[in-house]
């Protein structure tokens, strides 16, 4: 047993319209934390997804499956990571510009350059495909979210692109 339980299930209320146009509430639920890492590593929670944008605010999302959150090519995604006490995630970058929303916690964002901010509940981050890890240092869940959008290469001075970098050990 953990000396640190997880947080809650983040709570998901989604509205929409009925067909006259009021709008309503569709759904209030629980989204179920997903730890392909085993109990002591990182949580995640996708809250929603679409394959492409602009969305249609027609169409209910599609079903999401439990897994690793990763952008799809032409969308975008809204999801959630819990980084346990002292777990540290390997360095990785999407191909997608992040929204990123310190909800509790402290957590150290790591460049491969070795540059380190620390980081707040309350604190955002903009993260532009740069290759980077995060670490939590301390005794408690920090608890983040992401708005994940799609987003091109990365092209350096000498015109190559860096894409998607798999996750490095």
């Amino acid at each position: 047993m953990s000396d640190h339980p997880n947080l809650p299930d983040p709570r998901m209320v989604t509205t929409g319209h009925t067909g006259d146009g009021t709008s309503i509430f569709l759904a209030d639920q629980k989204v179920p934390q997903f730890a392909p890492f085993g109990p002591q590593a990182s949580t995640f929670a996708t809250l929603h997804s679409r394959p492409s944008v602009p969305v249609s605010n027609q169409d209910l999302p599609p079903i999401l499956a439990d897994g690793i959150p990763r952008n799809p090519p032409l969308g975008i995604v809204f999801c959630t990571t819990d980084l346990k006490p002292g777990a540290q995630s390997p360095v990785h970058r999407t191909l997608s510009l992040d929204y990123c929303a310190v909800l509790s916690g402290e957590v150290v964002l790591i460049l491969d350059g070795g540059e380190e901010k620390t980081l707040r509940a309350g604190d955002f981050v903009v993260q532009r495909g740069a290759n980077h890890a995060w670490a939590n240092r301390t005794g408690e869940i920090c608890r983040m979210t992401f708005v994940m959008v799609a987003a091109e290469k990365v092209r350096m001075e000498d015109g190559r692109e860096i894409g998607e970098a798999d996750i490095v050990k």
